[in-house]
């Protein structure tokens, strides 16, 4: 059983950029509705005793949708601050030396999140080899199905912003650029700086160095919905 990641902040902590009434129908009725529908989808197959990251490995169809979704709502949570921060120097070296700059970043991550059609999800990932780039995915896709390491993401359907935003989601993408948590991309991204990178693989190899990260992210305090 998948259980409804808490969030790491309270419903109105995040006010004037996203307002406490997106959060309740955002995480209490969408993400919460991801885990039920998972949870529903999963009971006594196979899948019921994996993990989310196995699940997401080895599932298709309606399983891999909702369990996909169902991750990425929780990284998209943690990838969001009440608070103004800044990359770790180590980050920012590498945010250096993959774009130019940290000003050049943003510039590309606005552009991909606005130029993406559709509903979907804008990321900061980490490719295998170690190099840092930005990823659009469509409806419930998520790097974990193509072996990106997620350090960032921005949630780009719809019920994300309209409420607060309307069809402005470029004001949007602005405001969430303020509030990145450049403390959990840092802990993402220092926790898989490695030489050898295994790959995403469910977590329960304790050399994948990215199982930190996940199992940190799955086992946070959890409400069940």
């Amino acid at each position: 059983m998948i259980e409804l990641t808490k969030l790491p902040f309270t419903h109105d902590a995040l006010e004037p950029f996203i307002s406490k009434e997106t959060i309740e129908y955002h995480y209490g009725k969408h993400h919460t509705g991801y885990v039920n529908k998972l949870n529903e989808l999963i009971k006594d197959s196979e899948f019921d005793k994996m993990s989310l990251s196995a699940i997401i490995r080895d599932s298709d169809g309606a399983v891999f949708n909702n369990a996909a979704q169902v991750f990425n709502h929780s990284f998209y949570w943690n990838s969001l601050a009440s608070s103004k921060s800044k990359p770790s120097k180590k980050l920012q070296e590498k945010i250096d030396n993959d774009f130019g700059s940290l000003d050049k970043l943003r510039e590309e991550f606005i552009k991909a999140g606005v130029t993406l059609f559709g509903s979907g999800w804008v990321w900061l990932c980490r490719e295998p080899k170690g190099m840092l780039v930005l990823k659009q995915t469509s409806n419930a896709h998520t790097p974990l199905a193509s072996n990106l390491i997620p350090i960032f993401v921005c949630d780009v359907w719809e019920h994300a912003y309209y409420l607060d935003y309307k069809n402005l989601r470029q004001k949007y993408l602005e405001e969430f650029w303020e509030h990145i948590n450049w403390e959990f991309a840092t802990q993402a991204y220092e926790k898989t700086d490695n030489n050898v990178f295994i790959g995403i693989e469910p977590c329960n190899d304790i050399h994948d160095p990215f199982c930190q990260v996940l199992d940190e992210l799955q086992n946070q305090d959890r409400v069940t919905s």
